[in-house]
């Protein structure tokens, strides 16, 4: 499994994105249990933020589909959240 996060907005208006590969990793099965319930949880378009908040479009690529899911600050589920983190600091 692929995932790719996109965080825009923020105060200083920066784009960070970061894709990480679950095959191999020993996390894997926790980490598509996150990416599932965080794209469950999401919307299909970019939700209204708080000013300066961030938004967030994670997608999700398997070996036969994919999905994405836009969600915004401050209403990140604990999954969103946990996903969001993981992707970012782990990702490349």
């Amino acid at each position: 499994m692929r995932i790719t996060v996109l965080r825009t907005g923020g105060f200083g208006g920066l784009s960070r994105r970061a894709t990480l590969e679950t095959t191999d990793r020993p996390d894997a099965e926790e980490l598509a249990r996150l990416a599932d319930q965080a794209v469950r949880e999401g919307l299909a378009a970019a939700p209204m933020g708080v000013p300066d908040g961030f938004h967030y479009e994670v997608s999700i690529e398997t070996g036969t589909s994919s999905a994405t899911a836009h969600f915004a600050d401050p209403k990140l589920t604990e999954a969103q959240s946990a996903l969001v983190r993981k992707v970012l600091k782990e990702g490349a």
